[in-house]
């Protein structure tokens, strides 16, 4: 074999194990939502981050308690649905590796109910909804103690439950219920607590429909998590670069009118 055939060849493996490099390192992200506003603004992030050459596929769950879980596992690699809170709750009681690498919305939760107008008319006894995980419960109840509707125990912190009603002056009976399915029990309630992307499914505008919703203040901002450990991947700051500009920002204050705002 001469050697410009043998070079040539050698440099046809090389150009080979390139390409098969290449093709290995190339990967299509699975990013976890919520059905709902976390949804909508991952697919325009989608669009953001494949101009930088960045795939991902945006992976929607119908509850809270999948994404987390599926991150952990593995068939995700990264989730954009929960508030700070919520994940503390779930890394502290399942042992969750999962580690904060952004912001992302503020959902404001509100008070809705067919059957008042405001709520000072809730009767004595009625009944009220709130979402059964411990952090949206204890979300909830507090949003209810800014209303003035009961009092809680002043250790209860944010992971307050209906155990640390101190004050009930009008004997209010709290229903637990999964998140997903209050709008939908509204009409069988005095009034319930809606997370704000489950309310929109259902048609209600928080700034319109709402009794009472949270301000700009909530401790509750979304944030986007990763697996411990892939926190520094280039491809997840780039994501959270993505989801930073202000085109994203632009889109999520032009749908959702303030109903949802960015908390970056």
């Amino acid at each position: 074999m001469s050697l410009t055939r043998f070079l040539r060849g050698g440099v046809a493996a090389v150009l080979g194990l390139l390409a098969v490099s290449a093709v290995a390192e190339a990967k299509t992200y699975k990013v976890g939502v919520t059905q709902g506003p976390h949804e909508q603004v991952a697919e325009f992030v989608k669009a953001e981050l494949a101009k930088t050459g960045v795939s991902i596929e945006v992976v929607g769950f119908s509850d809270y308690v999948l994404p987390n879980q599926a991150l952990n596992d593995g068939d995700l690699d990264l989730n954009s649905f929960q508030h700070q809170p919520y994940l503390d709750n779930q890394v502290k009681d399942r042992g969750y590796k999962l580690v904060t690498v952004g912001k992302s919305i503020i959902l404001p939760m509100g008070i809705y109910s067919d059957k008042v107008k405001k709520l000072s008319d809730l009767k004595k006894g009625d009944s009220v909804g709130l979402p059964n995980d411990p952090t949206n419960g204890g979300r909830a109840l507090l949003l209810m103690q800014h209303a003035g509707l009961i009092k809680l125990a002043k250790d209860a912190g944010l992971r307050a439950s209906v155990a640390d009603i101190v004050e009930n002056p009008k004997g209010l009976k709290f229903v637990e219920l999964d998140a997903a399915q209050l709008p939908r029990a509204i009409p069988d309630l005095a009034a319930a607590a809606v997370n704000t992307n489950y309310a929109i499914q259902a048609g209600l505008v928080p700034t319109r429909d709402g009794l009472l919703v949270e301000g700009p203040e909530s401790p509750y901002a979304c944030v986007i998590v990763v697996k411990d450990g892939n926190q520094n991947a280039p491809w997840v700051k780039a994501f959270v670069d993505a989801y930073h500009t202000q085109a994203t920002r632009k889109f999520i204050l032009d749908t959702f009118k303030g109903s949802i705002v960015p908390a970056f």
